[in-house]
């Protein structure tokens, strides 16, 4: 019997679906508040280039869009930061921006107000990230340290120049000198920690408080920052002058006629940003 072998079907190997690069720095807008994640958990979210990068963005992009009013710096996977990322640092990366500083965020002047959410350990740079916020909110198993000192270095993204201005001189030299690691509820006791929720809690708190802060008007927030940024190391007669062009221009904004007039008729304020 004769007949022909078939011909065996080639078929072509499916190519596997490619998944999408995960961002280091994630953002997500809710309500008014852009939560910006540090998205890093097997390097426990340390600092290298992109991440510097990646933060300096996520800021500028808070204050440029007139529809953000807070923002919210948060780790992924249960750590905030375990600050610069020292392998990507011996490879040369560069994790400072040039006018941001650290991260992107250490030196930057920003107009609206910034929130660190702390899970986990703020160590170093992460420490560091969360002095440069205007308010903290940390989970009762966070840890805080500027460990600088016991790798020949000191706290240069901002811990140095800030803890002395944030607590007691005396203390602040204690953990800048020692390196020691505090606790949450130490943090709070010396005056670093607006908040103390319980573990894995830190952002949804630090979303109530800037939706409370976002709330407000965003041209009374910008200049509330201003001024006690120009206000830090100035003589006093100095603040009160700058104070009172803030004042002065506050008051011939059309969100102070807002205010005035949704207080006068017992109504939540729509504002403008002018």
């Amino acid at each position: 019997m004769s007949g022909s072998i078939p011909t065996p079907t080639t078929r072509t190997p499916e190519t596997p679906a490619t998944t999408p690069a995960v961002p280091v720095v994630g953002t997500s807008d809710v309500g008014g508040v852009l939560v910006i994640t540090i998205n890093r958990p097997r390097a426990r979210n340390a600092v290298n280039a992109e991440v510097a990068q990646g933060i300096a963005a996520a800021v500028d992009r808070l204050e440029s869009d007139p529809g953000l009013r807070v923002g919210v710096l948060t780790g992924a996977d249960g750590t905030f930061s375990a600050g610069m990322d020292l392998k990507a640092a011996a490879r040369g990366e560069q994790v400072n921006i040039p006018g941001k500083g650290f991260a992107g965020l250490a030196e930057a002047r920003t107009a609206k107000p910034l929130i660190a959410a702390v899970e986990g350990y703020a160590l170093g740079g992460g420490f560091e990230l969360a002095l440069a916020c205007d308010l903290v909110v940390a989970a009762e198993g966070a840890r805080f340290a500027l460990p600088e000192v016991k790798r020949g270095l000191i706290a240069g993204g901002g811990g140095v120049v800030r803890l002395p201005k944030r607590i007691s001189y005396h203390l602040a030299m204690e953990l800048l000198l020692t390196g020691r690691t505090v606790t949450a509820e130490r943090a709070r006791e010396l005056g670093l920690v607006n908040r103390l929720t319980p573990d894995g809690e830190a952002l949804s708190t630090a979303l109530e408080l800037a939706e409370e802060i976002a709330a407000n008007a965003p041209l009374a927030l910008a200049a509330v920052k201003r001024t006690v940024q120009l206000a830090d190391g100035v003589p006093e007669s100095e603040a009160f002058a700058e104070q009172a062009a803030e004042v002065g221009a506050l008051l011939r904004s059309a969100d102070f006629t807002e205010g005035v007039r949704a207080f006068s008729e017992k109504r939540a304020p729509e504002w403008s940003g002018r």
